[in-house]
């Protein structure tokens, strides 16, 4: 890693918790998709609906390796 990456590294490290998630967020993004693909306006919708619910706090997350637990234990009593 360069000096330049470093220093963004750092001072983005700097910045308040909710810029870094917003960063983080569009960085992952980017790395999503390779090819440019539209989303039909009901998913833009859905997408943005959720995006709220979680900025408000008014859905309660659940941590991916929890999902994948209770997905195998219910898969298991099949």
């Amino acid at each position: 890693m360069g000096p330049n990456a470093e220093n963004i590294i750092r001072n983005a490290l700097l910045l308040p918790r909710d810029i870094r998630a917003l960063i983080a967020e569009k960085l992952l993004e980017s790395l999503d998709y390779e090819e440019p693909f539209e989303l039909s306006r009901e998913w833009e919708e859905e997408i943005e609906r959720r995006c709220q619910e979680i900025d408000n706090g008014t859905v309660q997350l659940i941590p991916g390796d929890q999902v994948l637990k209770e997905a195998i234990a219910r898969l298991e009593k099949c």
